[in-house]
């Protein structure tokens, strides 16, 4: 009886082993499940929004422009009118979302790189301020998270600044993706706009400008950088006619998300791309990434390489109602010099060698 019990006991201590055995498998495979799903959480979000960027526009116009033909035509022509009245909202700043802002679906897009915003200074919520964001990368994809969502905690880090994320006039004028820029603080790249934003609405406000644009996106590449600077001046007589105050930002990594196909200057490449650019304000680039579902082959989402903006020192900028040519020159000196003092303080920390030199053209 006795070896009876002790056999028994025995079978169900192995029992007992077994099933917690099998537990922790179960468990370790839930947590490997969780993992994976949570990678590919960040691919779509990802996706979506460069998705977003290349063709909600144009598929919205056409489903609008096909819905005139059907018998939902009335609610095509009520979209329309709300867009007559509604038109020159973009360029009051917009229609911006905290709820949108802060959407979870930002936080996956940043982790997928990720991307992180560092500050260096106190920014003053007394004063106007022009970011000047370098380098464009194909699309901004840093930009686009530390100034248009919440991902980053951009208003925590700057307490009273509200930023403007300022982008091509043409996209607010694409339905839907003009409500969808215009709920992150997105809005049109133009004088209108920025003299707006900076003389009428308060201050706090902080308005970033791409400065390179679309020709400095037909140079960016992996292990590239390299700035459209030195003729670009515009920003900077904006910024003294209202007094704002100028600040460099790098955003190391921007360049390493994509791969392009670079066409030589002379080229017939190059020649469409600058027509492109000159007529329509886009340099259209032939670019890729890798797959949906593999990192071993081809497709529209970026790489999943580090994104780190800095945020410099802001330049404190006088008012001038006309400044002559040689103010502008003076403090596109000052800011040209000041960026490239942030990258060279900065390179290291992010993997680039102390030799690394940031390229200004």
């Amino acid at each position: 009886m006795k070896t009876l019990i002790a056999a028994y006991s025995g079978v169900l201590r192995g029992t007992g082993s077994s099933i917690l055995s099998a537990l922790q498998d179960i468990f370790s495979i839930t947590w490997l499940n969780r993992s994976k799903v949570e990678k590919q959480l960040q691919v779509i979000s990802v996706l979506q929004w460069v998705l977003s960027f290349l063709v909600l526009g144009v598929a919205c116009s056409a489903i609008l422009m096909y819905t005139f033909c059907t018998d939902c035509w009335l609610i095509a022509v009520l979209y329309f009118t709300w867009l007559v009245f509604d038109w020159n909202t973009p360029k009051k700043g917009g229609r911006r979302s905290q709820w949108v802002r802060n959407w979870a679906v930002w936080r996956y897009f940043r982790d997928y790189f990720p991307i992180q915003l560092v500050k260096t200074h106190n920014l003053l919520t007394t004063r106007n301020y022009i970011f000047g964001y370098h380098p464009h990368g194909i699309m901004g994809l840093g930009a686009f998270c530390n100034f248009s969502t919440e991902a980053t905690e951009v208003s925590k880090k700057f307490p009273g600044i509200r930023p403007y994320l300022a982008t091509l006039a043409g996209n607010f004028r694409m339905p839907v993706l003009r409500e969808y820029l215009m709920s992150g603080g997105i809005c049109p790249v133009n004088r209108d706009t920025i003299d707006y934003l900076l003389s009428k609405n308060g201050s706090g406000n902080a308005i970033i400008i791409v400065v390179g644009g679309a020709a400095e996106s037909l140079s960016s590449m992996p292990g590239k950088n390299a700035v459209t600077l030195r003729n670009r001046k515009g920003f900077v007589k904006l910024a003294l006619r209202h007094g704002a105050d100028l600040v460099p930002i790098y955003s190391f990594g921007e360049n390493e998300v994509y791969k392009q196909v670079i066409f030589e200057e002379g080229s017939w490449g190059r020649w469409v791309q600058k027509k492109f650019q000159k007529y329509i304000g886009f340099a259209p680039c032939i670019f890729h990434g890798r797959g949906l579902f593999s990192s071993d082959t081809w497709g529209l989402v970026p790489y999943s390489k580090p994104i780190t903006t800095v945020v410099g020192e802001p330049i404190t900028i006088p008012k001038l109602e006309h400044p002559t040519q040689q103010d502008i020159d003076l403090y596109h000196a000052m800011y040209m010099e000041a960026l490239v003092k942030l990258f060279d303080k900065h390179k290291t920390k992010f993997g680039l060698p102390e030799t690394e030199v940031l390229e200004v053209n």
